[in-house]
């Protein structure tokens, strides 16, 4: 059945129900959403299925938010009513991309797993998925190695084939739960978010037999949506995720978002080979399977405000044997200098931030001892650090992380202008001879990132506040209501950073702990001063 004999049955699909007042769209938006929509089903030819586009169609008319699919038993909580592929709208004329030294330590990380929470749409939810499909394989045309594989040579290398083979695309509904269920205030994250994400548990090396990309579009009981991803973190850092997240929102609202830059101008020139003997593949570097809880923890302007003024309250001397360890990967430097955090230094909101979560963590982890070294791992973008500049869209990894050492009893125990005085000097002294140091020495012994915290003591922060997850992400139908992400990559002391929904400076941090640890932090009077409610 041509695409097109399609359309009159997503006319007759009815609306989801939602509240009146949870939409500000008018009539005629609605009406202009749906034509559009109507228009790219009818015009796409870049959909296959693992059963049909007419069995797609079908499944959408019959199933309403609180039906599950025949073939996912009842009492699950979400049910894949539908699976396709979506090929890029053109050929891709791109070819290989090799993967940088900065994209081969990501082969044993899992997929990102990023997503956004909608209020329910003015418009069926039929017409909204031929939207997103529509504009997904417009998307995978301006970002082709999305569409591709990974593919090894016979002598290790290993790159992208930009061979359009497609992103995997699903539809699917949860009919035990809705929004508030999914996002309780003063609450851990409930166990059913990880449900909404495709490729749970993927390794990035899985890339060479499965799809790079893979979306999944979810309705809850009440209409809602989570639009949720999960991309290989072989080809991708969080830059270039969530500028192809706006590229493809952007195309649903009929814009034309400028293609990323793909030149391999970062160490395009490296010829360090990451060998996996037998071709199987590396396995993630951190237990998979250790006891979590997770929470989101919100920050107004206000309450960041409060912290950068304590600690840039005055100019703070630290001992050079105090100050972070430049390396990425465990080496040690000391010098018995001192050096000045000099008055025209300001430690930025962000570190006053990570300050006041080193301290309170380290404090809430009572079984470290005293003389134990903590290290706060914290993610660096390095287009703007290194000469000469790469651009701001450069596609594909362009990271390294940051490590601030000290002993547990002065994190704990100083002040939080000596913790972030710390942080401070580890990002600001993070320049182009840092990061061509960390390569050098990558290159000299390839090996795939030590993501954990393997001694109990670390912290690593993710993602970042300054990441556009809600600035940009209108596909049509509203701003996003939050970010949340799944399963992947987390641990006992992974922190991502996310914008707040206000904007305006505030931030969310999501934090995985230990039960025990999490359990002490929310007894913490001084950190949870700053948290608001």
């Amino acid at each position: 059945m041509h695409l097109i004999s399609l359309l009159p049955l997503y006319k007759l699909s009815p609306s989801p129900s939602f509240p009146p007042t949870a939409h500000t769209t008018t009539p005629s938006a609605r009406e202009q959403l749906l034509l559009s929509a109507e228009m790219e089903l009818a015009m796409s030819p870049n959909l296959s299925s693992s059963s049909s586009i007419s069995s797609l169609a079908a499944s959408l008319i019959a199933t309403g938010p609180n039906s599950t699919s025949c073939n996912v038993a009842p009492a699950a909580a979400v049910a894949i009513v539908s699976k396709c592929t979506v090929y890029p709208d053109r050929e891709s004329d791109l070819g290989d991309l090799p993967l940088s030294v900065s994209d081969l330590p990501m082969l044993s990380c899992h997929y990102i797993q990023k997503g956004l929470f909608f209020l329910p749409p003015p418009v069926p939810i039929a017409s909204l998925v031929s939207l997103l499909t529509s504009s997904l394989s417009r998307a995978l045309s301006l970002f082709p190695a999305l569409a591709g594989r990974l593919c090894t040579l016979p002598d290790g290398r290993i790159f992208i084939s930009c061979n359009d083979a497609g992103a995997e695309f699903s539809y699917a509904t949860a009919a035990s739960f809705s929004l508030p269920d999914v996002l309780p205030p003063s609450s851990d994250v409930p166990s059913a978010v990880k449900s909404l994400f495709p490729f749970d548990g993927a390794v990035s090396f899985h890339g060479h037999f499965r799809p790079l990309a893979a979306f999944q579009i979810t309705e809850l009981a009440d209409g809602a949506l989570f639009l949720g991803a999960a991309v290989n973190h072989a080809i991708v850092d969080g830059t270039s995720f969530w500028n192809f997240f706006n590229a493809w929102a952007e195309l649903c609202r009929g814009g034309s978002p400028a293609p990323p830059d793909f030149r391999r101008n970062y160490f395009g020139g490296s010829k360090a080979v990451l060998q996996f003997p037998g071709g199987r593949g590396p396995e993630v570097t951190f237990p998979v399977d250790a006891p979590l809880r997770e929470r989101i923890f919100h920050f107004s302007r206000e309450a960041i405000l409060d912290l950068k003024s304590r600690a840039n309250c005055r100019a703070k001397t630290v001992a050079a044997g105090d100050l972070p360890n430049r390396e990425i990967y465990g080496e040690n430097r000391h010098d018995q200098k001192t050096v000045a955090l000099n008055e025209e230094e300001v430690i930025s909101s962000f570190q006053s931030l990570c300050a006041h979560v080193w301290r309170s963590v380290t404090r809430a982890r009572t079984r470290l001892p005293a003389e134990a070294t903590t290290t706060f791992r914290m993610a660096v973008n390095c287009r703007g650090r290194v000469a000469p500049r790469v651009a701001a869209n450069y596609f594909g990894n362009a990271i390294q992380s940051a490590p601030t050492k000290a002993l547990v009893a002065e994190v704990a125990g100083r002040d939080l202008r000596w913790a972030a005085g710390l942080l401070h000097r580890s990002v600001a002294d993070y320049g182009n001879e840092t990061v061509r140091r960390v390569v050098a020495e990558w290159e000299a012994a390839p090996r795939c990132f030590p993501l954990g915290n393997p001694d109990g003591a670390g912290i690593t922060m993710g993602s970042s506040h300054r990441f556009p997850m809600y600035e940009g992400n209108d596909f049509g139908w509203g701003q996003a209501a939050a970010v949340r992400s799944g399963r992947a990559n987390k641990f006992d002391g992974k922190m991502s950073a996310f914008p707040g929904r206000e904007g305006g400076g505030s931030v969310d941090l999501e934090v995985c702990l230990a039960p025990e640890t999490m359990a002490a932090l929310l007894r913490d009077h001084e950190f949870m001063s700053y948290v608001s409610p």
